[in-house]
């Protein structure tokens, strides 16, 4: 509820009256003055699009000009004909500063991860944190959007002590939330800068007859999780869903529900992921099975070796034997050439 009485702060400061735009989320006087109160993401979503309307100003009062009812289209509309979603976020960056440069946006990469971040170069008082949880969920949900995928975040970051409502950050923000930071931002893995935009002029349009929706709820589907799953498995070949799903922000049924529309599922990624540890140390070392049956994730080496042959149709260390000999054959087979007569 207190981003919704920075938007009757906004009525008030132009004179105007909140009531119509709080009555269309159904938000009572009394609601709007309980610290403890919440709303829906529903409810957030209506009494935004009634107040940028009634004060034609989508930016609800934080900068210096007002932006005009589908400022934020065009810099849709601007960005989504990029080849990538890096593109299209420079783009978003550069162009919104045609809108206002109270906050100036910056995208940059540094090794895996990229960073957006705000530069506050307006004071922004009282409406200040509505104001950079706002613009960066605009650009989260959009940037989501652009590529239909889920973009997880290796931190979201801002500039003030955690409020009140800091619980309701993790609705909010797929991923861990830093207080006290010197600028407001996130981070996310870089690799998604690379993925084509998917969407074309007239899913655009749809999109904006509705677009609060994307500034409001988190985005579901993540076009490299099953990637992400498989990165995570080297590191806990054992994890469980519940731990896979815990370590990316994720339920376990949304774990699985979300593999299943990739076309993938845990099962198949955790044998694949095993199967290839496995492998690896069963040819370029030396490590009893029952360590690389622990290395592996098993919890003893029948099991592992029941699954193994699965995999490969052999026991570990036949294929262990089995590679060891067609090495020795090899190395002999290559000196007796170059020994041999002309």
């Amino acid at each position: 509820m207190a981003f919704v009485r920075c938007i009757a702060l906004a009525f008030e400061r132009r004179g105007l009256d909140a009531a119509p735009a709080l009555a269309a989320a159904q938000i009572t006087p009394a609601q709007l003055h309980r610290p403890d109160a919440r709303i829906t993401a529903l409810q957030m979503e209506l009494v935004s699009a009634a107040a940028m309307q009634a004060l034609d100003d989508e930016a609800l009062g934080w900068f210096s000009r007002r932006l005009p009812w589908g400022s934020y289209g065009l810099l849709c509309r601007a960005s989504t004909g990029a080849a990538s979603l890096g593109l299209a976020l420079k783009r978003w960056c550069r162009h919104h500063r045609l809108l206002t440069e109270d906050v100036l946006l910056r995208l940059e990469v540094a090794g895996d991860a990229a960073r957006l971040s705000l530069a506050e170069q307006w004071p922004l008082g009282e409406l200040r944190e509505f104001c950079l949880v706002t613009l960066l969920r605009y650009v989260h949900g959009y940037a989501c959007w652009a590529v239909d995928s889920r973009i997880p975040l290796l931190e979201a970051a801002f500039p003030f002590a955690p409020p009140p409502h800091a619980d309701a950050y993790a609705h909010m923000f797929p991923g861990p939330v830093r207080f006290g930071a010197d600028a407001a931002g996130f981070a996310f893995d870089a690799r998604y800068l690379a993925l084509p935009l998917r969407r074309d002029e007239a899913a655009l349009n749809a999109m904006l007859k509705r677009a609060l929706p994307l500034t409001v709820r988190q985005y579901r589907r993540d076009r490299l999780l099953a990637q992400r799953v498989r990165e995570r498995l080297r590191q806990q070949p054992g994890a469980t869903a519940e731990d896979l799903a815990g370590a990316l922000f994720l339920s376990a049924r949304s774990l699985h529900r979300q593999l299943q529309e990739e076309g993938a599922s845990l099962q198949a990624l955790k044998d694949a992921v095993r199967r290839d540890i496995a492998l690896e140390l069963l040819l370029r070392g030396n490590r009893p099975i029952k360590q690389v049956a622990q290395a592996a994730g098993f919890d003893n080496e029948k099991s592992f070796t029941r699954a193994f042959k699965g995999w490969t149709g052999e026991a570990p260390g036949a294929l262990r034997e089995r590679a060891k000999l067609a090495a020795a054959a090899g190395g002999g087979d290559s000196g007796g050439t170059g020994a041999g007569p002309a």
